[in-house]
């Protein structure tokens, strides 16, 4: 199977090295990092290689290093814990002999609730009614050239989720009062029937655009080569079943942004408003200097 971008399955079947050790590359794609969703989901990938009857329900992360795309990943699971109702496992991502990233998986046996509520989706045009992202549809020649070349370079290539956004004015310039912004997202292929596969798919997509929440606010995005972004952690719940080949509904907002720091968190609902997932991520959100 070629390890195209929009190939999906590709960048998510790791190698089995054993010993709970696992190996993944990165699509051939020109980028200067690892995207970070894709480190994310590989490393639930591997956690979910180490655990049997049970799916994760949550999990928690930091990003240590820029991962080399030119670089395969080594992903070594560590068993924490398998309990009556819960499994807990520790990943760390290493490349040359360094640790890039680290993450806590936690993994839950179904059982049923008195208890339910969840939030509510908000109002937003259906994902027929909105248009793809496409940066060089929304950005002029001048503001295609200012962004930073790893952003460009993620939008050039073939995408392995299709992302349209409710408001494609965000992309230019216009300030969200409210800085809630929400896109319809879905993986670019038919996925196979496992749960399993489509909670680490949802990982890949839950990095997409959070980080750029927190800048919605102020009229600003990452998609500027006058701002520096980075993601320093990232925190993922899974609540209900969902298919990640069928369209979700990403809600983002951002209660804070300090001390050089944005803190954003998002819902994704199913589109018949179903809650199927939480997230919340802080990262480095920086003007950056004139050399």
């Amino acid at each position: 199977m070629p390890a195209s971008l929009a190939d999906l399955l590709s960048i998510l079947d790791l190698e089995t090295l054993g010993g709970d050790r696992f190996r993944g590359d990165s699509p051939k794609s020109g980028w200067q990092r690892v995207f970070g969703g894709q480190v994310v989901g590989q490393s639930l990938v591997a956690a979910c290689r180490t655990v049997e009857g049970r799916l994760p329900h949550s999990l928690h992360a930091y990003f240590i290093l820029p991962g080399d795309p030119a670089v395969p990943i080594t992903y070594e699971v560590a068993r924490l814990r398998d309990g009556g109702s819960f499994s807990t496992r520790r990943i760390i991502a290493s490349q040359k002999g360094a640790e890039i990233f680290s993450m806590i998986a936690s993994f839950h046996v179904h059982e049923d609730s008195i208890f339910e509520h969840q939030a509510q989706m908000p109002p937003v045009p259906p994902p027929d009614d909105v248009r793809t992202l496409d940066l060089h549809q929304v950005l002029d020649a001048k503001q295609q050239s200012e962004m930073p070349n790893f952003i460009r370079r993620f939008f050039e290539a073939e995408m392995p989720f299709e992302l349209r956004p409710t408001n494609l004015k965000r992309y230019v310039g216009e300030a969200i009062d409210d800085g809630h912004v929400s896109i319809w997202l879905k993986a670019s292929k038919p996925l196979p029937d496992d749960p399993a596969l489509h909670m680490c798919a949802l990982a890949y997509a839950s990095d997409f655009s959070l980080l750029d929440a927190s800048l919605a606010e102020h009229g600003r995005t990452v998609f500027e080569n006058g701002i520096s972004g980075a993601s320093l952690d990232h925190a993922l719940w899974f609540h209900r079943p969902f298919r990640a080949d069928e369209w979700l509904l990403y809600t983002q907002d951002s209660p804070n942004a300090h001390d050089g720091l944005g803190f954003s968190r998002g819902e994704i609902f199913r589109a018949d408003g179903t809650l199927v997932a939480s997230v919340a991520q802080e990262g480095s959100i920086r003007v950056r200097r004139a050399k």
